[in-house]
């Protein structure tokens, strides 16, 4: 029996999403604020439309205020609108740059941006003004790190509100007990790396021909791509565009950290260094990393792409990490996963896209601890039907602290499992309906589904309208892994039905 929301259900989900959307707002005078002080009057003048229309949204939702308190439900509805409102305000200056055919163009790149994917339908990247490329790039890192959290840890009253939406955006568990006191943790996690993520990057950048103003923009953009686990690039070309292997690594190094868990960057923040020897998901990750590694140069050598095992390392590896982070930056121009790269190769980039980086971080696709606790319930399986029938069979996995494997846990990492392949091979049977072989359908669905970023030129400007809806859908509840956008849509649904 589907219940009827009432009032003041809508008006909290109203008030809080409005808090999302003014936050939104706020950030674009960030980018405004380069687009005046680098004379690029008309960008200035799309982020003043675009701000002044978050904000004063957003300040009106705070009318909708109401004495209900944000539960479970109202959370899990919150971060599913937010996700889907966000980009109708982030698209605004993006279509008023002249550099997007249409709005749908422009909501797709949002929602791109803010859910970490990377894929892209700008026209003509490459001289896109530098405004508007920080605020491609800012987009990831308020999608990356929670623009809910953030919000709610700013406005919000109440802990166990923030609590609420905390969980709803994928996070499995606190990292410390406060909600708030986690949100500086991360916060400091994220200032730590960006210091001297960028700082690296930029003296990499500067020493390999650009300019220092120029290297400080661009180490700066790479850093929020890299360590967001998100796509997009300062320039069409992506990592290639610099041809430098220190770059290349300094990249890498950001993925894989922005793959891992922030529970996992707490507990090396204590010292506890034995974690990434003893926890699941570390495992989990570094054996499918050499295993799939493994398979793709296997693949590039029978294709005879890349013959020389220095080459063959560096260009294999950089894509396995980026594919398996789900990050999307690439030294290799899309059109040669296509020609040159084989069948094997392009098929192990889809897998690692997949499965994707932990659970609790920037990263998207199935996600580490979910493989892991398959992994250990078939070995749980299997030693029962091998042990004497009267023999009692206990598994066990340590992530963060030592746990029992329970057969709900193998359940719940079973059906997002199952969810995760429909919604993979959903937008890969649409992509056939238009034509497109099954093996490019596929990589292209992954790539948005697991928020990989990843492309193999299907996402273009030209591509079919319906494509881009579905791409759009599958990074919001790719981002949101399902249960949020179940909330929302169970209210939306109960809204119809309550009116038939």
């Amino acid at each position: 029996m589907l219940f009827r929301p009432s009032p003041d259900d809508l008006r909290v989900i109203g008030l809080y999403t409005g808090k999302v959307v003014y936050l939104l707002g706020a950030a674009m005078l960030v980018p405004f604020v380069v687009a005046v002080a680098a004379g690029e009057a008309n960008d200035a003048f799309a982020f003043l439309i675009g701000a002044s229309l978050a904000i004063i949204v957003g300040a009106a939702s705070q009318l909708l205020r109401t004495r209900t308190t944000l539960d479970a439900a109202r959370g899990l509805a919150v971060v599913g609108g937010a996700w889907i409102v966000a980009p109708v305000f982030a698209a605004v200056p993006l279509l008023l740059s002249g550099h997007y055919t249409s709005y749908l163009d422009a909501y797709f790149e949002g929602m791109s941006g803010f859910a970490t994917v990377g894929l892209t339908l700008v026209n003509d990247l490459d001289h896109l003004s530098r405004s508007m490329n920080l605020w491609r790039h800012l987009l990831h890192v308020l999608g990356g790190q929670g623009i809910i959290l953030v919000v709610l840890t700013i406005f919000a009253s109440a802990g166990a509100a923030i609590g609420t939406l905390y969980t709803g955006e994928g996070h499995k568990e606190r990292i410390l007990p406060n909600v708030v006191h986690t949100a500086r943790f991360v916060a400091r996690v994220v200032v730590a790396y960006g210091l001297i993520g960028t700082s690296v990057l930029w003296l990499l950048l500067w020493r390999s021909g650009l300019e220092a103003a120029t290297a400080l923009y661009h180490a700066a953009l790479l850093f929020m791509t890299a360590f967001h686990t998100a796509g997009f690039a300062p320039q069409s070309a992506s990592a290639a565009f610099y041809r430098s292997q220190p770059v290349e690594v300094a990249l890498m190094v950001l993925m894989v950290a922005g793959a891992f868990s922030f529970a996992l960057h707490y507990q090396l923040w204590l010292g506890r260094r034995r974690e990434l020897t003893r926890n699941l998901e570390t495992r989990t990750l570094a054996l499918s990393i050499v295993v799939i590694f493994s398979i793709l140069a296997t693949g590039l050598a029978r294709a005879g792409t890349h013959t020389g095992f220095a080459d063959l390392f560096r260009v294999g590896f950089f894509q396995t990490i980026s594919a398996h982070t789900t990050t999307g930056l690439t030294t290799v121009p899309e059109r040669l996963l296509v020609t040159d790269w084989g069948a094997l190769a392009p098929a192990m980039l889809v897998t690692a896209m997949a499965l994707g980086g932990m659970a609790g971080s920037t990263a998207g696709g199935i996600k580490a601890i979910r493989i892991g606790v398959l992994l250990k319930g078939l070995r749980r399986d299997l030693r029962k039907v091998l042990l004497p029938e009267n023999a009692v069979v206990v598994e066990s996995f340590h992530s963060t602290t030592r746990r029992i494997l329970r057969d709900d846990l193998v359940r719940g990492a079973a059906t997002i499992l199952l969810l995760y392949l429909m919604l993979y091979l959903g937008g890969g049977i649409l992509g056939l309906f238009y034509g497109y072989e099954l093996t490019l359908s596929l990589f292209e669905s992954t790539a948005a589904a697991a928020t990989g970023g990843l492309s193999v030129g299907i996402v273009r400007p030209a591509l079919e309208w319906p494509l881009k809806v579905v791409y759009i859908a599958q990074m919001l509840v790719g981002r949101l892994e399902f249960l949020a956008v179940f909330a929302l849509g169970g209210y939306l649904l109960s809204m119809f039905r309550a009116r038939t």
